[in-house]
């Protein structure tokens, strides 16, 4: 009937809402990485920040608890599962986990790449953010040997898992380093796979 609205539902509302507080997040994370570009990491203030993005500081905190999250927190952890669930299901470990590594970075498009370049070139100069890099490493670590455990049936706890987990995280590390340090002139999906296959030599794998 002319002249009424149809009731939006729930799931619909929720569905919306998720979007907008997914595009302030990154607006805000957006601006704060062109801020600290511009004028430095320790210049930059969480109200220059928030004025930016068009929001209030209590806003920016509802999103990110300190400056140092804008730095820490990513999303590429969805992009690495995803990459993970579409190798084959009869891959054995050491190759699901390279093909893995080189599918993820292979996907990041060239702006996610930028921002990806200017927060490990910002992890690797301010100390505050060097230490807390490496629980981000071990949060990462953690999940995809509990995600890879699950997929070849075996305990949580699996030590060749993490073990082989550790030993991937730990390459990728010189990897990022020698790719901020070259501006991204290499593509980061196949250092990354060169790495992987170094990784793999030296274990005799």
């Amino acid at each position: 009937m002319s002249g009424m609205t149809t009731p939006v539902s729930a799931e619909r509302r929720d569905g919306l809402r998720e979007r907008k507080k997914a595009k302030t997040r990154q607006t805000i994370q957006e601006q704060a990485l062109r801020l600290f570009a511009e004028q430095g990491y320790d210049e930059t203030t969480v109200e220059q920040i928030a004025e930016a993005a068009e929001v209030s500081p209590s806003t920016f905190f509802r999103y990110f608890p300190t400056k140092e999250a804008l730095v820490l927190r990513d999303d590429y952890a969805a992009v690495l599962h995803a990459a993970l669930a579409a190798q084959p299901a009869d891959a054995p470990l050491g190759t699901v986990l390279r093909d893995t590594f080189r599918t993820a970075f292979a996907r990041l498009s060239q702006e996610e790449q930028s921002d990806l370049r200017l927060r490990a070139r910002l992890q690797m100069s301010i100390p505050s953010l060097r230490a807390r890099t490496l629980d981000t490493l071990l949060n990462t670590v953690d999940g995809l040997a509990a995600e890879l455990a699950r997929r070849f049936g075996r305990d949580p706890d699996d030590l060749r898992i993490r073990t082989l987990c550790g030993a991937v995280a730990g390459a990728l590390v010189p990897v990022l380093v020698a790719w901020v340090t070259e501006d991204g002139r290499r593509p980061l999906d196949e250092m990354v796979d060169e790495a992987l296959a170094n990784l793999s030599c030296a274990l005799g794998g």
